[in-house]
């Protein structure tokens, strides 16, 4: 009967919900650029995403948010049927965990004390997720599994996010410069202090683009 029922699932929504998530990954990729055009004071090298929430248009940043987290969930149900199998489970539970994450980002910016929970349950969530998820799927022989690389590109960005945001932080302690949560945000780098937290933290926006957009071509062509 579960067979049957995953079955249905998939025949009945797994293409439509992969058509979803594909849109909705477009929009919050849109949108995220054009935060870019809209605000260029913040400049891409080492502000974070987040902060467009100070720019010319917030709502673009939410807009970011909540699309990204409608992929999450339309990819959800593109591949409920790897609910039947223990390593399904785990994959779509993390999922879900991404999707309420990301969610949260949208709901409560970066002046919300929630923000940073946000932060701390969709980003992990979503570098779990996405090994889970594909191994889950290039484990079945009925449906097709996007490359395995593209699952290790969020987990690879965000490491290499944490490393840059260490090096930041220590350069700006190095110049004299102690950040901390009650502190103004910083509108210009000291001198002699370089920053790539920024692109780090685009990257990871951007492996997670590809990856859900590999995965639900990948259910598309299954």
């Amino acid at each position: 009967m579960d067979v049957i029922a995953d079955q249905a699932v998939s025949g009945n929504w797994s293409t439509p919900a992969a058509w979803i998530a594909l849109a909705a990954t477009a929009v919050s990729c849109a949108a995220l650029v054009l935060l870019h055009v809209v605000s260029p004071e913040f400049q891409p090298s080492w502000r974070m995403v987040s902060e467009y929430a100070n720019g010319r248009a917030p709502w673009l940043l939410t807009v970011v948010f909540l699309a990204w987290a409608v992929g999450s969930f339309a990819l959800l149900v593109a591949v409920w049927p790897l609910s039947a199998t223990v390593l399904g489970k785990a994959a779509l539970a993390f999922l879900i965990l991404a999707g309420i994450g990301q969610a949260m980002g949208g709901a409560f910016d970066i002046n919300h004390k929630l923000h940073g929970l946000a932060a701390m349950i969709g980003i992990p969530s979503l570098c779990i997720a996405a090994v889970l998820v594909t191994l889950a799927m290039g484990g079945r022989s009925d449906i097709a599994a996007p490359p395995i690389w593209s699952a290790h590109l969020p987990w690879i960005s965000f490491a290499l996010m944490i490393a840059a945001m260490m090096m930041f932080f220590g350069a700006l302690k190095a110049a004299g410069v102690v950040m901390s949560p009650d502190s103004a945000p910083l509108t210009v780098l000291p001198e002699g202090v370089t920053g790539y937290l920024g692109w780090a933290n685009r990257l990871l926006f951007a492996a997670s683009y590809l990856w859900v957009v590999l995965t639900s071509l990948a259910v598309i062509k299954a």
